[in-house]
């Protein structure tokens, strides 16, 4: 019964931070800001201000497919965001803005992860095959490799958190201070904000609780031995 419980968690954790992040983008993409400002013209700004005029603002296809690519620098917008004048577009495009100054001052958060990629690739790829190798040839030594592969894209995960929030206030600092924001639009910026973190933390809490599953596997099959 246990063992369901938990694959339901698994699979239920996610899907809720994701129906929130689309709910909360959805309800208040619908919600112009008082200033008739665009995603682009907010990003652009922004930038602006930090010195970041290398950094180019492009719309790209996709809903909530925004991003920031630290090797073209240059921040993506997603078409609705780009073009639209809403409370959600504003705070993306600024979250992503976010993103570019922890480039440009070196965060070392976002550097570790840049460093932790090719590692944490290699985790997701061969991780579970390496797991599952080792339960079904009751091989310890395989278990602890495909562990040690998992835990490399769980430290990812885990570092992806402060990179996330870091950028999320430093695109509510910039979107108050400017006045691109005003009044109750700073609390429902939030919100968008709040509500797209929960999808990191759903990801690495899933991931921690299958590291731990496996790790028990392996002492296990230790004390078997």
């Amino acid at each position: 019964m246990s063992f369901l419980i938990y694959f339901a968690l698994l699979l239920i954790i996610p899907i809720w931070a994701q129906m929130r992040v689309k709910s909360t983008y959805k309800k208040y993409a619908k919600v112009e800001n008082s200033t008739g400002k665009t995603g682009a013209e907010v990003a652009r700004e922004i930038l602006d201000r930090n010195g970041l005029y290398n950094v180019a603002v492009e719309p790209v296809r996709g809903r909530l497919s925004d991003h920031y690519d630290p090797r073209s620098k240059v921040v993506r917008l997603s078409e609705e965001n780009y073009y639209g004048h809403s409370i959600a577009g504003s705070a993306v495009a600024a979250h992503e803005v976010g993103h570019a100054i922890q480039d440009k001052e070196s965060y070392a958060p976002l550097r570790f992860r840049h460093a932790l990629v090719p590692v944490a690739n290699l985790g997701s790829n061969f991780a579970y095959l390496l797991i599952i190798a080792g339960a079904i040839f009751a091989s310890a030594n395989l278990l602890l490799v495909g562990i040690v592969f998992m835990a490399a894209a769980v430290l990812f995960q885990l570092v992806t958190l402060p990179v996330e929030f870091n950028a999320s206030s430093r695109a509510m600092k910039q979107i108050v201070s400017t006045g691109m924001i005003r009044n109750n639009e700073e609390r429902q910026a939030r919100k968008v904000l709040n509500a797209a973190a929960l999808t990191y933390v759903a990801a690495a809490l899933v991931a921690v609780l299958e590291l731990l599953r496996f790790v028990l596997m392996f002492a296990g099959m230790n004390n078997d031995d």
